[in-house]
């Protein structure tokens, strides 16, 4: 067998998937059409949690060097009018809960982290032309690469066949992984198309451009929001009657900036500038035997809510840790069943609710936009659902089958303290599976659940001054976290998603229910190094 892993496409959901696993000591290839890393802000928006995740996988001070922190999202109508101010205020995972940051840094930042894993090898300028699998492995034919930004071709006469235990396609939403299973898509009828106009400040554009605006505009749709510090972006719907090709010329971009925002070449610099078609699609399933699809192979969304790379980052930190337990033998096939279970209604919660809000962008009909206004100040429109958390899974149950108090809910993270110094949890205490406790919970636990807690790496940490697992809490998240849900024991998952939380004398049970949960076999398998392909 060549690789543990082989993943087909290195956007931001393969990159995650790959530093997990390199960290975790696996042989992975991954295999990219494109000769280099993008390059471009497709994303612009990341949450707390996605923070989180590239703190788990690339250098996240590098990667967020020029972001900004972003409170509020307004939606206005054509006349300029208030209708909606979604909060993007507070915080999540030991960050703020919404940034808006530069695609690019953010690649470079787990990219280089991969680099540093001689288990993980990288291709890029080469793409996968055929799959097949048998029992206990899958067969890729790889070939070199070449594609401009307007057509494709294969250069090179040798492909190569390697094998893999698993095979990942994270190919966006074009997937040849996907179409090669044969997988088909549920399509729920988006079909926006958005002139996307990227561009770099060459003096700062004032307060008024540091707010994320989508105008509802019946006329012409449109919208800006910062990229982080130093870029801005502008998006213009597309009407019926417009020509797409002449809207991405340079002149048509400058008079769109010129009358609608009166900024020029003195002002900004056009990076990039295309037409998009927004979609919303899911994949019918997202594991055939050996192979499974993440990221914009799986569901893809529009991009109203900003949640589409982060999804596609959620599927890959959470793939990572399953793929983890499985290839070591710990943990039955069954568990990566689980994957699909957990991210599925999570993804397409997001999708529905991204669906609704393009509704509301896109009315073009003046009648029914001016209705759609009036209902907004009367407050009639129902308020925004909440964000979904993960339901189905690996999250402790109660008797009845529902997913216990706090299970699936974020797990939170602050500044603590040791004698080896101090900063955010997972970099002083550690990532993966976490307890964390205002009491000695070792103490309760038997020898069986003391061995549960090595086998899978589980970092404990306690409140309590002179204790083995004892950390400093710096500053009084996790105090409050405690007092505020009326708990003291949290379980967390390497995804930073709580298994379990309630009171210490629980904490025995809920580590026996997640071992079944696990698919548990116990039975660890020693990690290879070292591949070429």
């Amino acid at each position: 067998m060549d690789f543990d892993v082989a993943i087909v496409g290195y956007g931001p959901t393969g990159l995650v998937l790959a530093s997990a696993l390199g960290e975790a000591g696996h042989r992975v290839a991954v295999f990219e059409r494109w000769p280099s890393l993008y390059g471009m802000p497709r994303l612009t928006h990341i949450d707390g949690e996605t923070a989180r995740i590239i703190q788990a996988t690339g250098d996240l001070d590098q990667a967020l060097r020029e972001a900004s922190v972003a409170e509020v999202y307004e939606w206005r109508n054509g006349a300029g009018e208030l209708l909606l101010t979604v909060d993007w205020s507070g915080r999540s995972s030991g960050y703020a809960a919404h940034y808006t940051m530069y695609q690019p840094h953010i690649e470079d930042a787990i990219d280089q982290r991969v680099r540093r894993y001689p288990n993980v090898n990288v291709h890029q300028g080469t793409g996968v032309v055929a799959l097949d699998q048998d029992r206990d492995h899958v067969r890729l034919t790889v070939r070199p690469w070449r594609r401009d930004r307007d057509e494709q071709w294969s250069i090179g006469t040798e492909d190569r066949t390697v094998t893999a235990r698993y095979v990942v396609g994270a190919d966006g939403a074009n997937s040849f992984v996907r179409n090669a299973l044969g997988v088909e898509q549920i399509d729920l009828g988006v079909d926006d198309r958005w002139l996307n106009i990227d561009t770099e400040c060459v003096q700062p554009l004032g307060p008024r451009f540091q707010v994320a605006r989508q105008f509802c505009d019946p006329e012409q749709p449109n919208m800006f929001m910062p990229i982080g510090k130093f870029r801005q972006r502008f998006e213009v719907g597309l009407r019926p009657e417009d020509d797409a090709a002449a809207m991405e010329t340079a002149d048509w971009a400058w008079r769109w900036l010129r009358q609608r925002h009166d900024l020029g070449p003195e002002s900004i610099r056009i990076l990039r500038q295309i037409v998009y078609t927004f979609s919303a699609r899911t994949a019918v399933t997202w594991r055939r035997g050996r192979v499974l699809l993440a990221g914009d192979a799986a569901h893809t969304m529009p991009p109203y809510m900003g949640q589409g790379a982060c999804s596609g980052m959620r599927d890959g930190i959470t793939l990572g840790w399953k793929l983890d337990l499985v290839l070591r033998g710990l943990a039955g096939e069954a568990l990566l069943d689980t994957y699909e279970a957990e991210r599925r209604p999570h993804a397409e919660s997001i999708q529905r609710c991204s669906v609704e809000l393009g509704k509301v962008a896109n009315l073009k009909d003046k009648t029914a936009a001016a209705a759609r206004d009036a209902a907004f100040r009367r407050g009639e429109l129902p308020p925004l659902p909440p964000f979904p958390t993960i339901t189905g899974g690996v999250v402790h149950r109660t008797p009845t089958g529902e997913p216990s108090p706090l299970a699936g809910t974020l797990a939170p993270q602050g500044i603590v303290g040791t004698s080896n110094g101090s900063g955010r949890f997972d970099d002083v205490v550690g990532g993966g599976f976490s307890l964390i406790s205002q009491k000695d919970v070792r103490a309760l636990l038997n020898s069986e659940q003391r061995e549960l807690l090595t086998a899978l790496d589980l970092s404990v940490a306690t409140f309590i001054p002179g204790t083995p697992d004892s950390v400093n809490d710096s500053d009084g998240t996790y105090t409050r976290y405690f007092a505020d849900t009326a708990t003291d024991t949290v379980i967390s998952r390497p995804d930073f998603h709580l298994y379990w939380a309630g009171q210490a004398q629980d904490a025995p049970a809920a580590l026996e229910a997640l071992r079944a949960q696990l698919c548990w076999t116990g039975s660890r398998t020693p990690l290879a190094t070292g591949a070429d392909a």
